[in-house]
């Protein structure tokens, strides 16, 4: 594994520990703009599963109002891969299984994530598309994190 490709592993997977303890509660309210808002670009993009486009406010809203909701979510990052690399951004995708996930049509789901960022670090995040793993994916890796 490269050194940028470790560098990617372990922003995402730290943003995804924060997401964790924000929608657990188990985090201070003030840590948001630190260890979320720092992360995103002004412009940033969503697209969730479910194929809405979601600005930054939005983003930064619906954390608002989910801290706390969701005492026993969990999510697991697999499969980092960095998949371009070009002057000044990067293009990741990686897999996220969550259980328990109060806001997903199904509490124990998986997706498949691609995200552009800027190369340099800190790394900002520009734009976020995720897709629902099919079913026989899901069922063929363990859900026991």
């Amino acid at each position: 594994m490269s050194t940028l490709e470790q560098e990617v592993r372990e922003e995402i997977e730290e943003l995804h520990r924060f997401f964790v303890r924000w929608f657990n509660g188990t985090i201070e309210k003030e840590t948001l703009d630190d260890c979320l808002t720092s992360h995103l670009h002004p412009t940033v993009n969503f697209i969730p599963p479910e194929g809405r486009l979601i600005s930054r406010d939005d983003i930064v809203s619906g954390f608002r109002q989910g801290y706390g909701s969701n005492p026993n979510f969990r999510i697991q990052i697999r499969d980092v891969k960095v998949r371009y690399e070009m002057e000044a951004h990067l293009l990741a995708t990686y897999t996220e299984w969550q259980i328990s996930a109060k806001a997903s049509e199904q509490s124990q789901n998986a997706r498949f994530t691609s995200v552009l960022m800027t190369k340099q670090k800190p790394f900002q995040w520009l734009h976020i598309q995720e897709t629902w793993l099919p079913e026989d994916v899901r069922a063929a890796d363990p859900f026991d994190f």
